[in-house]
């Protein structure tokens, strides 16, 4: 059988040029490698993967809790001074639960 030749995608040239540009622009300038080279974002970034030299971003932090109290614990709260069960506003926004539970707070102590 015949040894079939690989396919190079990368040449000696393309690799030094990948190299030196994501040296100096890092992840932002995957746009600008990739149209150098005439390659797509993902196959610059594949190659950087798998010559060890891509540095993957810091994934940020979630979004920050709201302050006040969680929807659970709204619920919680009102169906301490609702007449009805509260099962069914699992969907609602913490500000309708809230205005809830000030209606029914106002009522009690009325």
């Amino acid at each position: 059988m015949a040894e079939v030749a690989k396919k190079v995608n990368y040449s000696e040239t393309d690799m030094s040029v990948l190299t030196n540009m994501y040296g100096e622009l890092g992840n932002e300038g995957l746009d600008r490698i990739a149209e150098t080279l005439n390659k797509t974002v993902r196959s610059v970034r594949a190659k950087l993967v798998r010559e060890g030299l891509y540095v993957a971003p810091e994934k940020g932090t979630a979004k920050a809790k709201k302050e006040g109290p969680t929807k659970k614990e709204l619920l919680n709260d009102l169906e301490k001074v609702a007449p009805f069960p509260v099962d069914g506003l699992v969907g609602a926004t913490k500000e309708a639960i809230s205005h809830l539970i000030a209606t029914f707070t106002a009522r009690k102590d009325a």
